[in-house]
């Protein structure tokens, strides 16, 4: 019979019965191309325990017993801590990495769950008081949940939850959707025996009360791991409820009184301890940890893909949402209007039948040998059909699906576009999403850029409008055909000016007279001074906005859109190698800094590598903070703005056949960066 002691650690950190069993083979798998497909994620699991994943950012956070250190001699494993991996496009891990310093500790660090924000962390951890271990009346150091926020350099202000206790253990906090309920398992007083699992609201900042989740879920063994899912599924852990053997996954839906809980079955469960399971947004994908045959070490980390979701009740159902467009001022419908509706998609893009923005490459400044990738937006007539055209009510209907994010852009003649952002996050119901559009209340000014020698158009030329009343600088981009538009605040001057590499231009003034009429135009005209700018051997691209969570080297989700247009330039010249190098501000060491920017640099390689760029064809290299590009080194005072622009990644040419001549045409790169 297992001790106490080995009790509460079984049901954190997955203890680990080594029994065979039986997998679905492959011939299984083909004949039924709907099944569950299941494979072991290799790249972050060792001889060692690993267990307990969780999503957060573009990757999952997870613990393992890998580091080398001081053991528990309670169950003769090395204290656990808890790793972060990012997730290439298939959902395979990619190199694990220490997760926090802060929240890392010298006992056991275990399952964890995060705002859907990012900037709130639930954890398991033993119980620690003033640095010191804690132990109850019994000398056993019991488990508790703690919380922590997001700060600047790493996770700060923990505290534990108020319903923790010396005497009893609490842990595998799994957080709801809205934030409002937090599930988690523990052998609190009045529970069905052994480990239970319960749920707690909060009402502002105020936790109450923990309930307990009954008999349908709960046993006399142990209920553990759980996790809800925004369908209102919440799986769990369990060796009360009979199965193959040891822990297995099972399923029951809180939002239906008296919920029946149904066993997952193969290939979830084995004879085996099976347990941890995480379940993506859509209901279609996941992880969780398994101590079957064949994996890596005691316990390993699983991926799998469900593609009508688990047991048919998980995937995200369409909501048909009504979109009501009307004029702001008058507060009248507007017939119409077009609609386009953009997807957003795990690593934090837009996706769609039409693209909202492009990348240009283009000089990070007038004269500068140096090159950026700006967006542009396109106009309305450069999106393609709409998705929907509100109709004479200014209505439109369009299904959305639910527990996904969406932008919506809304254009009509004689009107500025909208953009709104759309959420089904937790809803269940039809919405009716009400759409205000202006007119504009400024004056139009537009026009083309031309060669001033050639008359040839210069299609995606950065304009600069200078405002004489505030100072305010604004750029805007001409489109595919050269046109451009920007609308002037009347009574105020402006000056504007036209920039691209290898041209010079005049500033064009506008007096605040001029902007007395509706609509006026005012032509750009640029003057080459050389055949045009190419990539070859030497250039430098900085990526100024692939940025890293805290002090760490992995990539914050959303943020290597860059990276997405380095791919597909490297993958139109093939022959392209390049070093990519990555450079910190001067805070800290700086041989921290030369590790932590080395880390950086593998860790944009590893994003190449995982979409397919051969690892020969990049050398990456940390520089730390010795290639500052302003004044902010040690001793120097400057603004988080001033150290956030050394904080960058910069690609250089090595070598490439022949230069490229980079085009400010229809040639230029279609890759979109949409909008978080």
């Amino acid at each position: 019979m297992l001790n106490y002691q080995k009790l509460i650690m079984l049901s954190l950190f997955a203890f680990l019965s080594q029994m065979t069993i039986a997998q679905p083979s492959g011939s299984e798998m083909k004949r039924n191309p709907d099944a569950v497909q299941l494979r072991n994620t290799a790249n972050i699991n060792t001889t060692n325990l690993e267990f307990s994943p969780t999503f957060y950012q573009n990757g999952i956070v997870f613990a393992s017993s890998r580091v080398a250190g001081k053991k528990d001699k309670k169950i003769d494993e090395t204290f656990f801590e808890l790793f972060y991996s990012e997730t290439d496009g298939n959902g395979e891990p990619l190199k694990a990495r220490a997760f926090s310093l802060q929240v890392n500790s010298f006992l056991h660090e275990g399952p964890v769950t995060f705002s859907r924000t990012g900037d709130q962390i639930f954890f398991t951890r033993n119980n620690i008081k003033k640095g010191l271990q804690k132990a109850d009346s019994k000398g056993v150091t019991r488990l508790k949940i703690y919380e922590a926020k997001k700060g600047i350099y790493d996770w700060e202000n923990i505290q534990e939850l108020p319903f923790n206790s010396d005497e009893f253990s609490c842990a595998h906090p799994t957080l709801s959707a809205d934030g409002n309920k937090l599930y988690f398992s523990s052998d609190r007083p009045g529970g069905q025996g052994g480990m239970d699992i319960w749920m707690v609201e909060k009402n502002g900042d105020f936790w109450g009360a923990p309930v307990n989740m009954g008999e349908k879920i709960n046993t006399s063994g142990h209920d553990v791991f759980p996790f809800i899912h925004t369908s209102g599924n919440l799986f769990f852990a369990s060796n009360g409820h009979g199965g193959k053997g040891g822990l297995d996954l099972f399923m029951a839906n809180v939002m239906i009184e008296d919920t029946d809980v149904k066993n997952l079955g193969a290939p979830f469960n084995t004879e085996s301890d099976d347990l941890g399971l995480i379940l993506s947004p859509d209901g279609k994908s996941g992880y969780f940890a398994s101590s079957r045959e064949g994996g890596a070490g005691k316990d390993d980390i699983y991926y799998f893909d469900a593609v009508n979701g688990i047991m048919g009740a998980t995937t995200a159902e369409l909501l048909t949402s009504m979109i009501t467009v009307y004029d702001l001022k008058s507060n009248s419908l507007i017939a119409g209007a077009e609609i386009r509706v953009f997807e957003k998609s795990s690593d934090g893009f837009l996706s769609g039948d039409n693209n909202l923005y492009q990348a240009v490459l283009l000089p990070a400044k007038e004269g500068s040998s140096e090159f950026v990738f700006k967006l542009i937006r396109k106009d309305a007539e450069s999106l393609g059909d709409a998705d929907q055209i509100s109709d004479k009510k200014g209505e439109a209907t369009y299904d959305f699906y639910g527990e996904n994010e969406y932008l919506i852009v809304v254009t009509k003649d004689g009107y500025s576009a909208k953009e709104t952002t759309y959420s089904t996050l937790g809803n269940e119901s039809i919405s009716n999403i009400r759409i205000p559009l202006e007119k504009p209340t400024c004056a139009t000014v537009s026009g083309v850029v031309r060669n001033k020698v050639t008359n040839q158009l210069l299609p995606n030329t950065l304009v600069k409008f200078w405002n004489g009343c505030t100072g305010e600088e604004v750029e805007v981009f001409s489109n595919d055909l050269a046109e451009f538009e920007y609308c002037a605040k009347p009574d105020c001057d402006y000056m504007i000016k036209g920039m691209k590499e290898n041209y010079s231009g005049d500033f064009v003034k506008l007096s605040a007279a001029e902007l007395t009429s509706a609509n006026l135009r005012k032509d750009v005209l640029l003057t080459p001074t050389s055949s045009g700018p190419s990539i070859g051997a030497g250039t430098v691209i900085v990526l100024e906005n692939i940025y890293y969570d805290f002090n760490k080297s992995s990539i914050r989700t959303g943020a290597a859109r860059e990276l997405d247009e380095l791919i597909l330039m490297m993958q139109t010249y093939p022959s392209m190698i390049i070093e990519l190098s990555s450079h910190t501000d001067s805070r800290g060491g700086s041989g921290y800094n030369s590790k932590l920017s080395q880390a950086r640099a593998e860790s944009a390689k590893q994003f190449l590598r995982s979409r397919g760029i051969s690892s020969n064809r990049v050398r990456a290299v940390g520089y730390g903070e010795s290639q500052p590009r302003n004044k902010c080194i040690d001793g120097v005072n400057c603004s988080e703005e001033e150290h956030q622009y050394n904080r960058r990644t910069e690609v250089k040419v090595i070598s490439i056949d022949s230069p490229v001549n980079i085009r400010y045409g229809n040639n230029a790169p279609d890759k979109i960066d949409r909008k978080n």
